[in-house]
């Protein structure tokens, strides 16, 4: 009887797996930025996947052309399977995108660079930050929330 429910389980936690794991991730960032390589290295272990780094002192032209709104802009843009993750967006948020696909979505932002946050952090210190999903139509909403 529990075989029946732990089959579907494991095949839906590998699905979920998979679906983070197939999409390819491509890093801009400026090359005199460290923080970025943190977040980076956050990303890679947490979701066990191979980001690559693509180092630019066009930064504004990879946000702009990629639809970032310039008030949730931050020191690195992601283009993760059709999406832009700008910021210090925490890997399990990136996963729960990859995973639910919310209609409209284009992509998530951690804007500025909030300490505590991956990539940022500076021994016990948290600031409190959200996670904001933005559409191409200039709608936004809070995606995640993590506390001070």
């Amino acid at each position: 009887m529990i075989r029946r429910f732990i089959a579907p389980a494991l095949l839906a936690l590998a699905g979920c797996s998979s679906a983070v794991q197939a999409a390819t991730y491509e890093m801009f960032r400026d090359p005199n930025c460290g923080c970025c390589e943190h977040w980076a290295d956050h990303v890679r272990t947490e979701n066990e996947v191979t980001v690559s780094e693509v180092e630019t002192a066009q930064m504004q032209e990879v946000k702009t052309s990629s639809g970032v709104p310039q008030d949730l802009w931050s020191c690195h843009t992601m283009l993760v399977d059709g999406y832009v993750i700008e910021g210090h967006v925490p890997a399990e948020q990136i996963a729960r995108l990859l995973e639910e696909r919310p209609a409209g979505v284009r992509g998530l932002a951690v804007p500025g660079m909030p300490i505590g946050s991956p990539g940022m952090e500076m021994g016990d210190r948290v600031d409190a930050y959200d996670v904001i999903a933005f559409t191409d139509t200039g709608e936004r909403y809070v995606f995640a929330s993590y506390g001070a």
